[in-house]
């Protein structure tokens, strides 16, 4: 079986941190996320019959919708999810070639396909459901927190993030070094009270997920009547009176 490296003090823990306050569920991540891996490090990432009756492929994100709570006190939560670049993986202790490997300088968790043999004890191990078969190639793929993008020196530095990063419309994804506790991203995390999904696993996953904020069960103060008598009004005040009841409903 393979060994998660040693851990180094104050080494590099990359990660996304996902707010999940903001997250409109557009699955412009997973869409930006397909096309991106499609032709780079994990390529390629196969569909079956993908305009057919039964679709199916290789996703490293996937969009998970969720109704919570009852009532005026109901809501949608769009819950976005890949490999979660766990400090104790256990996909990649069972791996039983070395395909499966945790990276000692930026934490990141790879499959190495010229290794892999396609036995699928990484898919079991996770429980997170993060691991993807790819029956076209035989192997096991996954998010690879896009290493092509982020080494990449001929990129603007703006754009050396995650493709599913780059692409999210309402900024509900970050990008940073999580062990570093200084950083934006360990920041956002201690002041929003960020945490781990499923800590009941012991896997100690890297990224983080932010909690929706309380909803507002009111408006603030009700509009103060512009006029309470009968007097004529000019054109503008009849319409700034019928605002006014218009908002008093």
């Amino acid at each position: 079986m393979t060994q998660l490296p040693d851990r180094v003090p104050g080494a590099k823990k990359l990660g996304l941190v996902i707010d999940l306050d903001v997250c409109v569920g557009c699955h412009a991540c997973a869409v930006n996320c397909k096309e991106w891996n499609s032709g780079g490090f994990a390529a390629p990432l196969t569909d079956f019959d993908p305009y057919g009756a039964d679709p199916s492929g290789v996703w490293f994100n996937r969009v998970h919708t969720f109704e919570a709570g009852e009532g005026v006190g109901g809501r949608t939560v769009h819950f976005p999810k890949s490999c979660l670049h766990c400090d104790d993986a256990p996909c990649v202790t069972v791996c039983p070639t070395g395909a499966s490997y945790k990276r000692t300088a930026d934490g990141i968790v790879l499959v190495d396909e010229a290794k892999c043999i396609g036995c699928k004890l990484c898919a079991w191990a996770c429980p997170y459901g993060a691991r993807e078969y790819d029956r076209a190639e035989g192997v096991m793929k996954k998010c690879t927190l896009c290493i092509d993008r982020i080494y990449n020196e001929t990129m603007a530095e703006v754009d050396r993030v995650p493709a599913c990063v780059s692409t999210c419309p309402a900024s509900a994804r970050h990008f940073g070094d999580l062990g570093d506790p200084a950083s934006a991203v360990s920041k956002l995390v201690a002041e929003r009270g960020g945490y781990d999904l499923m800590p009941e696993q012991t896997t100690k996953p890297v990224n983080k997920y932010l909690p929706p904020r309380p909803r507002q069960t009111g408006c603030g103060s009700a509009p103060v009547a512009l006029r309470d008598d009968d007097a004529p009004l000019a054109p503008e005040g009849l319409f700034l009176k019928w605002v006014d009841r218009l908002l008093s409903r």
